[in-house]
């Protein structure tokens, strides 16, 4: 049984789920907030990043580490990639600012949270008992994907690299 903050303050996990929610949710924020491309591929990272550390807190080590190395690594080079191949212009015109936009999202943001807050707060967690995750899930997965499914593995890769060639043929066309 869920007894109140207290509990959820004293364990390591939930500071660890606090910190990279955080994180996630910031990063995401940064995005939508920056307005320079790079800025926006790397809080795009952190915020992969952070979902990873959220993975691997719900025991899916496989799903952390897929998310590394696709979304943090592969995803965000090739958002560079495009960023550099095309021909971005960095001085546009500037939106005028408006402060009263910006407060009227704070205050929706801080009521959500306040929502959020109250509607946990007056919840009655029931426990479920432990969940047995497994031995080792990666090891499963990785049976499956070698045994079962390594054709239709080896054709995503090749229409994947397809895919990316397609894509540096026709950036290459647009620029003569």
């Amino acid at each position: 049984m869920f007894n109140g903050i207290g509990d959820f303050l004293s364990s390591g996990s939930s500071w660890a789920f606090f910190i990279f929610a955080l994180l996630a949710i910031g990063g995401a924020i940064f995005m939508i907030s920056f307005t320079k491309v790079v800025h926006m591929v790397i809080a795009v990272a952190l915020t992969f990043i952070s979902l990873a550390g959220l993975y691997i807190i719900l025991e899916a080590e496989f799903v952390a580490f897929v998310q590394v190395l696709i979304y943090a690594g592969a995803i965000s080079i090739l958002m560079i990639f495009g960023i550099m191949m095309t021909k971005h212009r960095q001085g546009e015109e500037e939106e005028p600012r408006r402060p009263w936009l910006e407060g009227l999202a704070i205050v929706g943001a801080l009521g959500l949270f306040g929502v959020l807050f109250y509607a946990i707060q007056k919840t009655t967690f029931v426990s479920q008992g432990a969940l047995d995750a497994g031995k080792d899930n990666t090891l499963e997965i990785g049976k499956l994907l070698y045994n079962q499914y390594v054709i239709p593995f080896e054709i995503m890769s090749v229409l994947l690299t397809v895919a990316f060639i397609g894509a540096i043929v026709v950036a290459k066309r647009e620029e003569d």
